[in-house]
């Protein structure tokens, strides 16, 4: 699973998002087919400016059909569907060390 972290070295929120996007089009290039996101809760306990953003950023990729999906680290445990579906694909993501954390400072990418 190619891995971005988006809270290395705090960068401004511009920054991220474009690192965000370039991270995007080399995995997919790569043939890469899921992506996680790492982008941090916030330090206030109610979600981050990177995090808001990215998921924005993510839910418009998704409409211009750049990305096939995404989800929220919360949903990355093998009792959601959409990740038995992408562990069935690839057996590597079991071995995710977010998988069942129920970690909301990471979002998953499904790449086209």
């Amino acid at each position: 699973m190619w891995i971005v972290d988006l809270k290395k070295n705090s960068p401004p929120l511009d920054v991220a998002l474009a690192q965000l996007e370039i991270e995007i089009e080399q995995a997919s290039f790569a043939g890469e087919k899921v992506l996680k996101v790492l982008h941090g809760y916030g330090s206030h306990g109610k979600g981050g400016v990177i995090l808001t953003h990215c998921r924005k950023q993510l839910s418009g990729m998704k409409k211009q059909k750049k990305i096939d999906d995404f989800f929220f680290g919360e949903k990355w445990n093998v009792f959601d569907q959409t990740t038995k579906k992408l562990i069935l694909q690839n057996k590597s993501l079991a071995d995710d060390e977010d998988l069942n954390k129920n970690n909301p400072g990471i979002t998953i990418v499904v790449l086209k």
